[in-house]
């Protein structure tokens, strides 16, 4: 089955979408403003890092590919529901918010949803497999 057809299409582009604006923003950050905000800027890029890794697992074909993307996307679930958490438990860190900050209010909560569509797709996908 070809994973780069219609929704998955779709949830790839998101995934590439994410990746290249949260590589931007993360590097942006990183290299001019990392003393304001030193963990959030940090988990900013380690989400960019996420995304990138997922784009391309979830474009490629494989078992080890297919791990790979499971792996991401679970990951980013626990980046995100972590990364809400503490940014609403403890404020302080993040003063300047990051890409899973109040999970991804500052990009209309798509953070938060785009790993639980990750995982459901790919459950669906490997059960027609």
């Amino acid at each position: 089955m070809r994973k780069n057809l219609g929704v998955g299409r779709l949830l790839i582009a998101v995934y590439a979408v994410f990746a290249l604006s949260a590589t931007a923003r993360a590097g942006y950050q990183l290299l001019f403003e990392f003393e304001q905000a030193p963990v959030a800027y940090s988990l900013s890029a380690l989400a960019a890092i996420v995304y990138i890794l997922a784009t391309i697992a979830l474009s490629r074909s494989g078992q080890k590919w297919e791990k790979i993307a499971w792996a991401s996307v679970l990951f980013e679930l626990t980046g995100v529901i972590g990364v809400g958490i503490l940014s609403l438990a403890l404020p302080e860190l993040f003063s300047h918010p990051s890409v899973w900050s109040g999970f991804g209010e500052g990009y209309a909560y798509v953070p938060a949803v785009l790993p639980v569509l990750g995982v459901i797709w790919l459950a669906r996908r490997d059960a027609k497999i």
